[in-house]
């Protein structure tokens, strides 16, 4: 578990994690998406202890012109759209520049769909347990643009999982989760990175080689 608050890094996170899922290790079937980058070493700790298939389900966060930080929206594999239009209207961002947005994310999201997976097809998702997990959740725009995507491919029954979120969380994304698991909601919240004694930006070449390494391959 966390110690001060804080998990050292994203594998302690992703250890703890799996100590509260342990329960979908004795079911069959059960897929672990991970979001890039960050919840992919959250996300291998996962499968490997439940014995999960693991695969990524790339979504890029569209920020507010100026403030990319600040998320009005999300776009994920399978051509979902999250935007938060409320949020459109608050910064006063136009029609023209959400799509100038979109066009450089949508590139962004091309290149990582190649980088990661190559030449393998996506995963079989239909009738499955899923289980969707990332390093945190901040706004939820992310998680719910990877949230639309999957319900287009039928998944049986979709599990968010992730090491720390706002209390919130559950709320924000409704019915668009079976079962929402949080390690801890902790306020006030103000970013993901306030949890972790280590928040390094994890790079593509981990982000390869641990899909890598869930698929038994070598290099």
């Amino acid at each position: 578990m966390a110690m001060n608050g804080r998990f050292e890094d994203r594998v302690a996170a992703g250890r703890a994690l799996a100590r509260v899922l342990k329960a979908y290790a004795a079911q069959r079937d059960v897929l672990v998406l991970a979001l890039p980058r960050g919840g992919v070493p959250v996300a291998f700790e996962v499968a490997q202890a439940l014995g999960a298939e693991l695969d990524v389900l790339i979504v890029r966060k569209l920020g507010v012109p100026g403030q990319p930080e600040l998320a009005m929206g999300a776009i994920s594999s399978g051509d979902a759209l999250y935007l938060n239009r409320e949020l459109i209207a608050l910064t006063g961002v136009t029609e023209a520049e959400v799509e100038s947005v979109l066009q450089v994310e949508r590139e962004e999201l091309a290149r990582r769909e190649l980088l990661y997976r190559g030449s393998r097809p996506v995963v079989r998702v239909e009738g499955r347990t899923v289980i969707v997990v990332d390093d945190g959740i901040a706004t939820g725009a992310s998680m719910n643009a990877a949230l639309l995507a999957l319900r287009s491919k039928h998944p049986a029954r979709v599990v968010v999982a992730v090491p720390v979120a706002p209390a919130e969380t559950q709320k924000r994304l409704g019915a668009a989760t079976d079962v929402y698991i949080s390690v801890m909601t902790p306020e006030p919240f103000y970013a993901v990175g306030q949890f972790y004694e280590h928040f390094e930006q994890t790079s593509d070449d981990e982000v390869r080689m641990l899909l890598d390494a869930s698929r038994g391959e070598t290099h």
